[in-house]
This record gives C-alpha cells, structure tokens and sequence, in this order.
C-alpha cells in the first residue's frame, strides 16, 4: 500500500510547541486512562522492563517516559528520532541530562545513519500515527533494524481500532482522529501486528491493554 508524503505529514504535524505544552496532561494523564484504558503507568512499566543503555527512541512525543523510565545505568546512550522537530526540540530539552543525539528522519524509508548500533528500540505510540495498513507501516521495522545489534529488543504500543474492546467515547475520539490524518489506524488489529513482527523479530510478546497492545521482539 503505497503512502503520501501528505498522508505522513499529517500524523505528525499535531505536534506543536503549544500541544506539545499539555501533551502530557492531554494524553497521558486523561486519554490513556479514561478513553484508551491504558494506564501510563503500565506504558512506563513497559519502557522499564526493555529499555536499555543505548537505546533509540522514535516518534518521541513529550520525551516524558525516557524522562522518567529507570534505565540500567546512570549515564546512557539514547538517540531521538523523529520527523517533527518541535518534539525533537521539547523532548531533547527535557532529557538533556543525558545529551541525546537528535534526528530527523522519516521511518518509512530507508534511514541514513553511520553511527555505532543500538541494543534497545522504542516505538511508543507511532504506529497508529503512520499512514497504511499494518504491513505498510511494519517497513518502520525494516528500516530501524539496521540500526540496532544483534539481540536487541525493540518495543512499543500501539492503539488499535479491530480486535479490542472500545468505548463509546474511545470509538469517538479515534473516528476524530483517523478523519483527520492524526491517526490512520482503521485497519489495525493485534493479530496482523503480532504476523508482522513475528516475520523480522524473535521472542515476540503482545499485551492488550484498553485501546491498547504493548508489544517487543529481538532481532
């Protein structure tokens, strides 16, 4: 399924340095456990158990769970990726204690980088935001890979529209988001994602929670 450069623009583009003022408010502390069912706390624990020393994130958001994830040492590698520089800027500002490297790169095509692997991947709450079907957005997957080493983990969560128990007022605010490119998530569900990463990844895990399913794999 072939994607825009429109079709990905617009599920970024929402990232403004005013939303990203009350992202967390917004999104963690309202929508994750009122509308989507799952706790921030859980979305956190998840960072906690996978996250590692030389990690990479993409789709950054507020930076608030590397912000407040435990890592497994006091002075870790992380990189930020992402194709909105506004949550580049807001994430890397909040995480400076650790000099973050910072990217601009679109994760649905190939990505430029020569610098040293990463041992850890973290993909929170992007794939619902990339254009496509589950296949067009597991290219993400593809082209992320060759930057993490052998045995690395990558993890992350999704909102899922098929496959999932969804409120009346969760049905809303997704059918909101999907008419306007925010989301494009129509045709996710938690079987086709799991066939997804089960093609590149071994160890695959999936846990529905709400709205939600927090999955990881090792290359």
């Amino acid at each position: 399924m072939s994607v825009t450069p429109e079709q990905i623009h617009a599920g970024q583009a929402i990232y403004t340095p005013r939303m990203l003022q009350f992202y967390d408010l917004r999104v963690l502390v309202l929508s994750n456990r009122w509308i989507w069912k799952c706790p921030t706390e859980r979305l956190l624990a998840h960072y906690d158990r996978h996250v590692s020393g030389n990690h990479l994130d993409v789709g950054v958001g507020s930076g608030y769970f590397l912000d407040r994830c435990r890592f497994p040492t006091p002075a870790p590698r992380v990189a930020l990726m992402d194709l909105n520089p506004n949550s580049l800027e807001f994430a890397s500002r909040r995480i400076a204690r650790y000099r973050p490297e910072v990217l601009v790169r679109n994760v649905l095509e190939e990505i430029a980088y020569d610098g040293a692997k990463f041992d850890s991947a973290g993909v929170n709450y992007l794939l619902h935001c990339l254009p496509g079907d589950m296949a067009t957005k597991a290219r993400a997957f593809d082209f992320l890979k060759p930057l993490m080493n052998p045995g690395a983990v990558i993890f992350g969560s999704q909102l899922l529209h098929e496959g999932v128990e969804r409120s009346l007022a969760a049905r809303a605010l997704m059918a909101h988001y999907n008419r306007a490119g925010v989301f494009s998530n129509t045709q996710d569900d938690p079987g086709t994602l799991k066939r997804e990463l089960e093609k590149r990844f071994s160890d695959v895990s999936i846990e529905i929670v709400g709205c939600a399913v927090l999955f990881s794999g090792r290359l």
